[in-house]
């Protein structure tokens, strides 16, 4: 027991202006030197580590820095993804046509490649995850990190990126798409690393991909999902998985976003012992009163987020702090720890907050955590 609340983040943070043009570089075909992009690699996983560590981060992670994004590095590890591109419908941008030209000029976006499957899923590079295991063992352990995790995009949301060309039916692509990924997982977990697995498609998939379907529609799709992430995970024990739950980070109005108290009562069956889920954000931070009357199931670990990602403003350490008493006072101390609401650049390139900013938002998240800590594990004194 840590005696205090232990803080982590979603994933991708802002990387060095000179890795971003080589993955720019690499996504769009353009020949590099395979050697020296593992070499800068690694040097960068390094930074991110000890950046995050000095931050005051406890449970680490590589910043996502060695793929071009959370989910579309899928194409990379597996065979199968060279049909066309696909398009991306946001039901929230389409009233606001400004918005959504500015949502798509993101640059991280106009490098992204996303193929569809054509073909039987297999293996491509099974080396890939161990190569990424390494570096962040190897990271972590140089700069005596308290804990580490490694994301994975999860069926659904591999299904959400790259169409379905293939298989005769939704379902037999996402189980294919579990069967696949599941050898990641596993070896992620068997390095001692914590998993955590992305997965958008639980939330933002109601008004992007499913945003024709009644919600009683989409909660079906959910199952659907949640059974083929199941199933991925059936060796691994759920206290080695966390999952992260996500609207779509993106600066849109987000007012078509799916209520958290709509979807609860599914995501409590996914496996991950710990949800992580935005909590920070003005279409979200309301949801913590959820909680009064929605109990969270014995078992499972709340990671809301208490730092918001698309902003530029440093949250003040006792909102944060604020923020995480909230939840303690509705699921337990014990049962929180404190993220934020997403990743700082889920794509190469992207994100609209300053670099330097991300890196002050992380500490005012740990100054939070210190100041909450302070007051559910108070110092008993000497008599």
């Amino acid at each position: 027991m840590a005696h205090r609340f232990l803080t982590t983040h979603v994933g991708s943070l802002p990387r060095p202006d000179d890795l971003v043009a080589i993955m720019f570089a690499r996504e769009d075909g353009i020949p590099i030197d395979q050697a020296a992009l593992a070499a800068r690699v690694a040097s960068a996983v390094d930074a991110a580590v000890a950046r995050q560590v000095g931050a005051g981060i406890d449970i680490v992670n590589d910043g996502e820095w060695p793929k071009p994004s959370y989910a579309t590095y899928i194409k990379d590890r597996l065979n199968g993804f060279g049909g066309s591109g696909n398009a991306f419908v946001f039901q929230d941008i389409e009233e606001f046509p400004r918005t959504k030209a500015r949502v798509f000029a993101d640059p991280g976006r106009k490098h992204r490649k996303t193929p569809a499957c054509n073909g039987p899923i297999t293996p491509k590079d099974a080396a890939g995850p161990t190569e990424d295991i390494q570096m962040l063992k190897t990271a972590v352990g140089r700069h005596a990190a308290h804990g580490s995790f490694m994301s994975a995009a999860s069926p659904g949301v591999t299904g959400y990126f790259f169409r379905n060309d293939y298989y005769p039916s939704h379902e037999q692509y996402l189980f294919a798409l579990a069967a696949a990924l599941r050898p990641e997982y596993e070896a992620i977990v068997n390095a001692g690393i914590l998993l955590q697995i992305d997965c958008p498609d639980l939330a933002m998939g109601r008004h992007s991909q499913h945003a024709n379907l009644s919600l009683a529609q989409f909660r079906e799709q959910m199952e659907l999902h949640i059974a083929a992430l199941n199933d991925a995970l059936v060796n691994i024990p759920a206290e080695k998985v966390r999952m992260h739950l996500c609207w779509g980070n993106y600066p849109g109005p987000h007012h078509c976003d799916v209520p958290f108290r709509d979807i609860v009562d599914l995501i409590w069956q996914a496996k991950p012992h710990a949800i992580q889920f935005e909590a920070a954000n003005p279409r979200h931070a309301h949801e913590w009163a959820m909680f009064e009357d929605v109990p969270v199931p014995e078992g499972k670990l709340l990671i809301p987020g208490v730092i918001e990602v698309q902003s530029n403003y440093i949250e003040h350490p006792e909102l944060v702090a604020q923020r995480i008493g909230r939840y303690a006072n509705l699921a337990g101390r014990d049962n929180i720890m404190a993220g934020t609401d997403c990743g700082f650049s889920i794509h190469v390139g992207s994100g609209g907050v300053d670099p330097d900013v991300v890196w002050a938002k992380l500490a005012a998240l740990a100054e939070g955590a210190r100041i909450a800590s302070q007051r559910f594990w108070p110092v008993k004194r000497q008599s």
